[in-house]
C-alpha cells in the first residue's frame, strides 16, 4: 500500500506588502533551504525538516539584494586525517556591482552550528579580488543575467552578456585571516574557502542551462547539449620534468601554476570519487560553440603530489564546433516526430534543464517540454567523449523537472510537472546492468524503462519543484509552500 505524507508550510510575513518567493533551493546532504524572493533576497534555513513543521520560521541568515543567481555548493576534501575540513556546504550568491561593471560572488559557509555565516575567502588570479565586506569581486560585466549551478568542490558561472564561462574549483581549509589581508566573516570554526578559476570558456552563441555533475559541465544550447570532461579541462595537460637538485633554488622547487598560485595551495578535486561518466557517438557537429577557453591548468587537482615536479602553462584553445579538443562533445537533441522531409521546416528548441539521473546518464527538458535521455560512456584515458541522446515516450508536456541522482540504487525517481497544478512521480529503472554485451548493442533503446507511478494535484497554480529526496519534494504554489513524501 502506497502511503503519502503531506504537509503545508505557513511562510513567514505572509502579508501582502511583504516580497513573495519566486523560486527554491535545496542541498540534500545537510537539508538546507534557500528561498528566493521576488526584490531578489535570499532567506537560508540549514537543517530543516518540513514534515515536521507547520510553517517556517524567521531565517537566522538572509542574503541581501541585489541577487542574480545562486547555487549550493559541496566541498569535500580528501583529508580523512583531518575531519574539519571533510565536507562543508557553500551557498554561492551572484549579484551585480559598480553598476554592472562586475560580478560580485558572496560566499556562505554552514557552520557545525547549523548555522549560515559569510565565509573567509582567498583567491590570488587575476580578474578575482576579495573584499571582506563584499566578497569576491570578478572583472566581468554582470550584463542582464547571470546562471550558477554547483556541484562538488566545483561551480560554474554563466554572463550572458559576455557569453562566457567560469569554472571555479573550491576547497575549505583551517586557518584565518587577517580583515588587512582580504578576510571578512567567517563564522567560529575558522575555516577558510580558497577559490581557484580553472577555466575561462568564450561562446559565440546564447547558453540556456548549465550543469555541473559527476565530473562534467553540460551545457544547454539550442538543439543539443554540449558536454565538457572536466578533467582535462581543470587539470589541463602537465609535463614531467627531472628533479631538481637540493642546491636548487626555493623558488624552483615549487611546482610552476599559473595565475602566481603555487603547488601549496592547489585546489583539491573531487573528480576521482565522481569520474565515472564520460559521453557516445562521438562529437556531433553544430554551430553551436566557437571559442577559445583559458585554462589555468592545476597539476596537484586530486590531492596527490607527483614523485616529479609539475610545469604547467596557461594556454588559449580554440574550441570549434566539430573538435573534440579538451573533451568537448556536442549532441543534438533527437525527436521523435522527426522525419525527413524538404518540405517540413523543423523547429528548433532549447535545452532548457538538465538533470543527472545517475553517474552516466542526464536528463534533458526542452522548451516544447519533451524529454530526452543523454547517456555518457565510461571515460578512458586518452579517448575523446563519446554519447548519445534519444526522446524519452510522454504524453505530457513538462514544465518543470526535478531529480536526486542516487548512484547506490538501481531505480531513479524522476518529478515532473505540467506547470498548471499536477506533479507526476516517475520511476527509471537502469536496464542496462542486467543486460549482457549482445543485448546491450542489439537493444540500445529498451536499456532505460521509464513509468509513472505516483500524481499529486495541487489547489495553486506550481511554480517551481524542488527534490528533497528520491520519495519527496517541494512545491512552491502561489505564494505556499507544500511538501509531499512517498512510502
Amino acid at each position: 500500500m502506497v502511503v503519502v505524507q503531506a504537509s503545508k508550510l505557513d511562510l513567514p510575513n505572509p502579508s501582502l506588502s511583504s516580497p513573495h518567493i519566486t523560486s527554491l533551493l535545496f542541498e540534500p546532504h545537510s537539508l538546507s533551504l534557500a528561498l528566493m524572493h521576488s526584490e531578489s533576497s535570499f532567506s537560508l534555513y540549514p537543517s530543516i525538516s518540513p514534515f515536521s513543521l507547520s510553517s517556517l520560521p524567521p531565517p537566522q541568515t538572509i542574503v541581501s539584494p541585489p541577487s542574480s543567481s545562486a547555487t549550493f555548493l559541496l566541498v569535500q576534501n580528501p583529508n580523512p586525517n583531518n575531519p574539519d575540513t571533510n565536507s562543508r556546504v557553500l551557498f554561492v550568491v551572484s549579484g551585480p556591482y559598480g553598476g554592472g561593471s562586475k560580478v560580485l560572488l558572496r560566499f556562505y559557509i554552514l557552520q557545525r552550528q547549523k548555522l549560515f555565516t559569510k565565509a573567509q575567502v582567498v583567491c590570488n588570479q587575476r580578474d578575482l579580488q576579495f573584499d571582506g565586506r563584499l566578497g569576491v569581486l570578478i572583472d566581468c560585466n554582470h550584463g542582464v543575467s547571470i546562471r550558477l549551478s554547483g556541484s562538488v568542490n566545483f561551480f560554474a558561472m554563466y554572463s550572458v552578456s559576455s557569453s562566457k564561462v567560469w569554472v571555479f574549483a573550491v576547497k575549505s581549509v583551517v586557518g584565518s585571516i587577517d580583515d588587512d589581508d582580504g578576510g571578512g566573516g567567517g563564522g567560529g570554526d575558522g575555516v577558510v574557502v580558497k577559490l581557484m578559476r580553472c577555466a575561462v570558456i568564450e561562446c559565440c552563441n546564447p547558453l540556456w542551462s548549465i550543469s555541473v555533475s559527476f565530473g562534467f559541465l553540460i551545457l544547454g544550447e539550442l538543439n543539443g547539449v554540449r558536454v565538457f570532461n572536466l578533467r582535462p579541462i581543470v587539470k589541463g595537460r602537465v609535463r614531467k620534468v627531472k628533479p631538481l637538485h637540493s642546491n636548487s633554488k626555493p623558488e624552483c622547487r615549487k611546482s610552476c601554476l599559473p595565475n602566481g598560485v603555487i603547488g601549496g595551495d592547489d585546489v583539491y578535486g573531487d573528480l576521482r570519487g565522481n569520474m565515472n561518466s564520460g559521453g557516445s557517438g562521438g562529437c556531433g557537429k553544430s554551430d553551436a560553440v566557437l571559442g577559445i577557453s583559458e585554462i589555468a591548468c592545476n597539476g596537484y587537482l586530486e590531492g596527490k603530489k607527483s614523485p616529479q615536479y609539475v610545469s604547467v602553462k596557461q594556454r588559449a584553445i580554440k574550441l570549434r564546433a566539430d573538435s573534440c579538443e579538451q573533451g568537448a562533445c556536442f549532441v543534438a537533441l533527437k525527436r521523435q516526430d522527426a522525419e525527413p522531409s524538404k518540405s517540413k521546416v523543423v523547429m528548433s528548441v532549447k535545452a532548457i534543464s538538465i538533470q543527472a539521473l545517475s553517474a552516466k546518464k542526464f536528463i534533458i527538458l526542452d522548451s516544447a517540454g519533451n524529454l530526452h535521455l543523454l547517456r555518457l560512456s565510461y571515460p578512458v584515458v586518452g579517448s575523446d567523449i563519446t554519447c548519445d541522446m534519444r526522446q524519452l515516450p510522454q504524453v505530457l508536456k513538462v514544465q518543470n523537472l526535478a531529480i536526486i541522482p542516487d548512484t547506490s540504487l538501481r531505480t531513479q525517481t524522476v518529478w515532473v510537472s505540467d506547470g498548471y497544478h499536477s506533479v507526476h512521480m516517475m520511476v527509471a529503472s537502469d536496464m542496462e546492468n542486467l543486460a549482457d554485451e549482445n543485448d546491450r548493442s542489439e537493444n540500445k533503446e529498451k536499456l532505460m524503462q521509464i513509468s509513472a507511478v505516483q500524481a499529486f494535484f495541487a489547489s495553486e497554480k506550481i511554480q517551481d519543484v524542488i527534490p528533497l529526496a528520491a520519495n519527496a519534494i517541494f512545491l512552491l504554489g502561489q505564494g505556499s509552500l507544500y511538501a509531499y513524501a512517498v512510502s
